[in-house]
């Protein structure tokens, strides 16, 4: 089992609120869902959900956005 560490913006939290997602549900996105490369970082896609994101060091994400597609 990998451990990540999150960064979560507050932005991000409160999407995660709204959209009834939880810490585990960001981290199967960014370790099983599908992966595209934004301009800033990375969108991984998983399920019905996608997470904006940026690697920031060895295991340590800040997550920018959630949403539901």
């Amino acid at each position: 089992m990998i451990l990540l560490q999150l960064e979560i913006t507050r932005h991000a939290k409160e999407k995660m609120i709204v959209h009834g997602l939880t810490l585990d549900d960001v981290g199967r996105a960014i370790t099983q869902g599908s992966k595209t490369r934004q301009t800033d970082g990375l969108l991984a896609c998983y399920a019905y959900y996608c997470v904006a994101y940026r690697v920031v060091g060895k295991n340590t994400y800040k997550i920018k956005t959630v949403y539901v597609r």
